[in-house]
């Protein structure tokens, strides 16, 4: 993994990104913005679930005023999210927006992106300029015949220079597109000529398999070379699966070290027990779990421990009974029926020392 490429730090209400930061996971909003109770009943159960940042659809006027009553139950910033008119980003400021999401392109061109920006510069409201591969600005989709990840480049630094000749710098950029490699390249291309914040993410991934195939490949990519601040895993499914599937990624890649890894095997004709059963039994008691661990699932006893011995602990199945094992070293034997407890035991207890040491 490449060392994370080091960006100016923005401030987003009360948390901040770019830098030395963690790197943040969002969601967008499902509810309708304007009916504030259950617009914060789901952010604040987002918020249990690890969301760090949340965004908002502001489609008309009443969305834009109700997001001051929003702030008041919330607890995460704010990110109001603005198409096509340039006084619902005014208004959403003036409610009090952490940050104001636009594409200059489709917010009434430069001019009214000034208002916009000099609004926000007032407030100490940060913006994130969105860049599509839909919305690519029409002289570059002339110049270049298709959203190629120059092309994409290229607008969204254009837009970037027209904010800092408005001495505005409070800037997030997001470059995406629902094609994996155009995404990847253009992020990449991106972060070698500009050091603002990368928001980054597959835009429009589908449903829950194939969006969560096609953002591990191209948000996991990105970040094994140093790219990016801040993450969502578009889904057409619940949020909080976007939720759990951005901390899952990071986790996965051992940028965020929280929670519990379960690694195992996928099993052969050597298996002598049912090890997917006793995999899927460990990820299920361990997934709330917040302190990290990995722990191994094993079919084989004989090469079981050597092959996950990076495990903290693991179990390695037999025939009739399992291996416990800490960093390849075997601690006790056990009978199957009892691995699992075991296994969850020893967890308990190594998880205690290490915060007692």
């Amino acid at each position: 993994m490449r060392k994370r490429r080091k960006t100016r730090e923005v401030r987003i209400g009360n948390v901040a990104i770019g830098a030395e930061n963690a790197i943040a996971v969002q969601s967008m909003t499902k509810t309708d913005t304007a009916d504030v109770n259950n617009t914060i009943l789901q952010i604040n159960t987002l918020a249990q679930g690890g969301c760090d940042i949340i965004r908002c659809a502001v489609p008309d006027i009443k969305a834009s005023q109700a997001i001051a009553k929003i702030k008041e139950g919330i607890a995460i910033p704010l990110v109001a999210d603005i198409h096509f008119d340039y006084r619902l980003a005014l208004s959403a400021i003036e409610s009090g927006a952490d940050k104001i999401r636009i594409n200059p392109g489709n917010i009434g061109g430069f001019e009214r992106t000034a208002q916009v920006l000099a609004a926000a510069k007032a407030k100490e409201c940060a913006v994130r300029i969105g860049v599509n591969s839909g919305s690519l600005s029409k002289d570059l989709l002339e110049k270049y015949g298709e959203p190629t990840p120059e092309a994409l480049v290229e607008d969204a630094l254009r837009y970037v220079v027209f904010a800092e000749e408005q001495g505005f710098y409070d800037l997030v950029i997001s470059i995406k597109s629902s094609d994996v490699q155009t995404t990847y390249e253009a992020n990449m291309l991106f972060s070698t000529q500009c050091d603002y914040p990368l928001h980054i993410g597959v835009t429009e991934a589908g449903t829950y398999e194939d969006g969560m195939i096609k953002s591990a490949a191209g948000i996991g990519a990105l970040l094994l070379g140093g790219v990016g601040d801040t993450l969502r895993v578009s889904l057409s499914d619940e949020p909080i699966r976007e939720i759990e599937a951005g901390k899952s990624i990071l986790r996965l890649l051992g940028i965020e070290k929280k929670g519990v890894e379960v690694i195992s095997c996928p099993t052969c004709g050597r298996c002598k027990a049912n090890v997917i059963a006793y995999a899927k039994q460990v990820r299920e008691k361990t997934k709330n779990i917040e302190p990290h661990a990995k722990l191994a699932v094993m079919g084989c006893a004989v090469n079981g421990p050597g092959e996950a011995k990076e495990a903290d602990i693991g179990l390695a199945f037999g025939h009739e009974n399992a291996v416990l094992f800490a960093h390849g070293e075997i601690v006790k034997h056990v009978k199957t029926e009892e691995a699992v407890k075991t296994l969850l035991q020893h967890l308990e207890e190594f998880l205690d020392k290490r915060q007692q040491e």
